[in-house]
This record gives structure tokens, sequence and C-alpha cells, in this order.
């Protein structure tokens, strides 16, 4: 009898050693792992020298938990849905949960000019904002100079003519200074003295140097002169007040406020927690709620026709460059595309100056007379002209890649069966659009609700009536909300988050909204 047969594939197993397979290290693994151990290696090189100075021990045990964990995701071949997943829930959270909630918890104090710091802070700046010259005080020639990197005062008595350097922590003698015969120090050692030109560029920081004596500060008079002033305003802790002028002034915890009897306040504060008073602000201030309405009105008349507008636009121009028989469609697409391409905020701009009634172009070129940007309707007529023509584009590119998914055969059966273009067009093309671009539609509303340039770079708000200069006929809420909380001079974050929040809630609910009814319609075309 013959042997039997032994197949090829046979062969092959019986070839293959035996064992677990060995893996593959291919380049692509090799660099993978390299660019993953230099990220974990330049996070602790940056985040644990800073933290460990200032003894944050949680935080820097936090960095190394991280930065193991990432060594060991990236540096296997196991978990790799988690390699892809947890990078986009850390730019999730980092740029859309954080800001959202760290806008919530902002919107609940009264941070803003002012209320920018803590309660120490904000009695440091009373006191040192308070201090007058004392009669009789001494005064002294002022040299700035450098020791190392932080700035300090020689200042030399004009009568005794001893020098002395001052700091934030006080003053010490200086031994071995050269002074010319106007009292100005030369040299010092261990000090570089500024020349006139950089202690100018230093004005602010020589202005707002006070060093402490006994019976009060040093402080400079310019940049040649420092003279001892005294506080009129000094913190007593046993009363937790300000004594002084006008005083005593008493902590107010509610208000962050030092408030005397009559009930006035200190124009320096601190930070603290106000809970809901700036969202009930928004509704029961009159001067707000009452223009929240209208602005809210024109806020979706504004977005709804802006997304309107340019999808019409840009699907039409679309719809006409994909038919089959048009031709040099590379070039109408480039020129269509370049309001897209161009800097939005300079073609703002560029717009609001051919709006001009005396020497815009489209006066010159149609020759009217209108004041565009003058009267309510043809104010807002102009933002969303400006809108369409910076939007279309846009919704042209979209539109034409939605396009170019759609089977030609299905509109050509419709013609077949009898149905016209427009009939084609209505009960196939625009539904299969629809249900493609419903996304990217809602997303551009969101947008256009809070298109803050279109409004402020074109209109500034307005026009104004006569008697109210705080909300314009073409104010979005982003823009009044602008107004509000900056336009007076200073700011109020802590409002401006509120009315932000506001803002949020809207946009979400519409948007949500939205979303519901585009799955309602995927399902019907599924």
């Amino acid at each position: 009898m013959s042997a039997p047969s032994v197949t090829k594939a046979a062969r092959d197993d019986t070839a293959r050693p035996s064992g677990p397979r060995r893996r593959e290290i291919t380049t692509g693994f090799v660099v993978t792992r390299i660019a993953v151990l230099g990220v974990a290696a330049a996070l602790l090189l940056y985040a644990l020298p800073p933290l460990v100075a200032d003894e944050s021990w949680p935080a820097v045990v936090v960095v190394c938990l991280a930065t193991a964990a990432i060594a060991a995701l990236y540096l296997t071949r196991r978990f790799v849905p988690a390699k892809y997943l947890i990078p986009g829930t850390v730019f999730l959270l980092a740029f859309q949960v954080f800001p959202v909630l760290y806008t919530m918890s902002t919107a609940l104090t009264n941070f803003g000019d002012g209320h920018r710091g803590g309660k120490q802070e904000a009695i440091a700046a009373i006191e040192t904002a308070s201090l007058r010259q004392v009669p009789g005080s001494p005064e002294y020639a002022l040299t700035a100079a450098l020791k190392g990197d932080e700035l300090v005062f020689l200042l030399v008595d004009t009568k005794t003519k001893q020098v002395q350097a001052g700091t934030e922590e006080g003053l010490s003698p200086v031994d071995g200074a050269k002074l010319s015969l106007t009292g100005k120090v030369l040299e010092a050692p261990g000090y570089t003295v500024l020349t006139t030109a950089q202690a100018a560029a230093r004005g602010k920081e020589i202005t707002g140097l006070a060093v402490p004596t006994s019976g009060g500060a040093i402080k400079a008079n310019g940049l040649s002169r420092a003279v001892e002033s005294r506080a009129a305003l000094a913190y007593d802790a046993s009363c937790d007040c300000i004594q002084g002028e006008g005083g005593p002034w008493r902590a107010d915890e509610s208000r962050g406020y030092f408030v005397n009897d009559k009930g006035e306040h200190l124009a320096q504060g601190w930070q603290v927690n106000v809970g809901l008073a700036n969202f009930t602000r928004v509704v029961t201030d009159p001067t707000i709620s009452g223009h929240f309405l209208a602005v809210f009105a024109w806020n979706l008349v504004f977005a709804t026709g802006s997304v309107l507008s340019t999808f019409a636009l840009g699907m039409a121009v679309a719809l006409a460059l994909h038919h089959p028989r048009m031709r040099g469609t590379k070039i109408y697409r480039i020129v269509i595309v370049l309001p897209y391409a161009m800097p939005a905020f300079a073609m703002l701009l560029v717009w609001r100056d051919m709006f001009n009634r005396d020497f815009g172009l489209i006066n010159s070129l149609t020759g009217l007379n209108l004041d565009w940007l003058g009267e309510p309707t043809t104010a807002r007529m102009a933002v969303l002209l400006v809108n369409l023509w910076l939007g279309f584009p846009y919704m042209f590119l979209v539109t034409t890649g939605a396009l170019q998914a759609i089977p030609r055969e299905m509109t050509e059966a419709a013609g077949i069966d009898g149905a016209s273009p427009w009939q084609a067009f209505r009960r196939v093309t625009l539904p299969l659009l629809l249900v493609a671009l419903a996304p990217l539609l809602i997303s551009s509303f969101a947008f256009n609700f809070n298109n803050f340039n279109a409004i402020q770079l074109t209109t500034g708000g307005g026009p104004f009536d006569v008697d109210n200069t705080q909300v314009g006929k073409t104010d979005l809420l982003i823009t009044y909300t602008f107004r509000l909380a900056f336009g007076t001079g200073s700011a109020q974050f802590g409002f401006a988050a509120a009315i932000s929040v506001f803002i949020f809630a809207l946009v979400a609910t519409i948007s949500a909204i939205g979303f519901r009814m585009t799955r309602k319609q995927e399902e019907v075309y599924r």
C-alpha cells in the first residue's frame, strides 16, 4: 500500500511552530508608543515642578496616576476601543462640559470688576488706594532699580542723603552707592539701575509698588520722587470693618462689600456666592426684562431667516451646478466659495461701509438715499443680507456633498413615473437632502442665534431710540448681554454668565426639538 497523501494545508500546519503566535513589531507600533511616552513625559515635566513647589500633593497624585494610566493604556495592544473613546471623552469634558459648568458656577457669584479676588485682597487694595501724604513726612529722591528680577526703589533722603532700598517687605540700608548732584543713584552694589526709558516702560509697576513703613507706606510720585503716605482707611479685625473716612465700613458678606451706616459701600469688594440673585435680576429688573421678549423675538427671526435664506440660495446654486449639462462647474465653485474663504470680521466691516448713507457703495450704485443702518427695518434687512452673503457658500458646499450621495436613478425613475421636475425635487431630492443636512441646519441655527460678530461689527446693535441707548433694534440676546454686562465701563462676569445660561437653555431646547423632528423624518424615509 502506498503512504497516504499529505495535503499542502496539512504540511503548512505541520511547519508552523507550536505555542503562542509571536507579535509583529511594526514601525507604526514603535512610533505610536514613542509618541505616547513623549506626551506622558511632557505632562510630568510640565505639571509636576510647579505642583511640588506649591506642595499641592493631591494634584501631584492625580497627575502621576493620569500619566501612568496613559502609559498603561497605549503601551498595550488591548483595550482598543478605549484608546479612541478616552481622548474624545477628555476633550468633551475639557471643551464642552467644563465650560458649561464653570459658566453656571460663575453665574452664582458676583464675580466682576471690584469683585475679582478674596476679602484679604480687597482689604489690601482699599488700604493702598487710601494712602495720603502725611504733612511733614520724609521726601525721597527715587531711582528705580532691579535686584535680580525684582523691582526695587533706591530711596535717597533729601535731608540726610541716606540711601535705602525699598521693596514690598520694607526698607533696608544700601552701602557704597554713588550719587549724582541731584541725588539720583548712579550705581549701587548688587543692584541694576534702570535708565529713564526703562523706568518709563515699567511705569505701572513703579506706581503700584508700596514700601511699608511704621507710619504708612512709601509710594512713587512720578519716576524721580517718592513720598511717605498714610492710609486713610485701615482694617480693624475686632469689628471686621474698615475704620477711617466715612466709616466705620462693616463687612457685608452677602454682597461682598464694606458698607457704612448710610448704606454706601466702598468701590473695592470681594467675590462671594450670591445664589440666584443674578438670575432673579434678569427676570425682575424692568430695564432688562422689559426688552427681553422683543430682543428674543428678533433673535428667532434673525437665526431662522439666516438659516432658511442661506440654505435656499446655497441649495439652488448647488442644484444648478449639479445638472449634468452644466459646464465650467469648477470655476463657478471656486468663485462661489470665495466669500466663505474671506475673513468674516473684515467682510462685515466692509459691508458696514457699503451700507453707509452718505458714501456707501450700495446707495451710489442704486441711486437710493436710504439710511440703511439708521432705520429699524432697513437695518434688519441689511444684517440678514450680509449674513446671506457670508453663509450661503457653506450651505452650497454641504448641499453639493449631499447631492453626490443621492443616486440620479431615483430622480430619473420619478420622471419615468410621470413626475415633473418640481415634483421630483419636492418628493425625492429635498426630503433626502433634509435627512442628511438637518443636523447641520440645526447647528447653523445655534451658531446664528449667538452670532455676535454679524451684529456688533455691522450695526453695533443699533439703531437706538433717543430715550433708550441700552437696547437696539438689531440687538441679539448675546449683544444685549454684552452691553448690559460690559457696556457700563465695568465688567459683571457673574451677571453675564447668568444671561448666558438663559441663552444656553433656549438654544438647547430649540435644538432638542429640531433633532427630535429630524429623527421622525429619518424614520419616515428609512
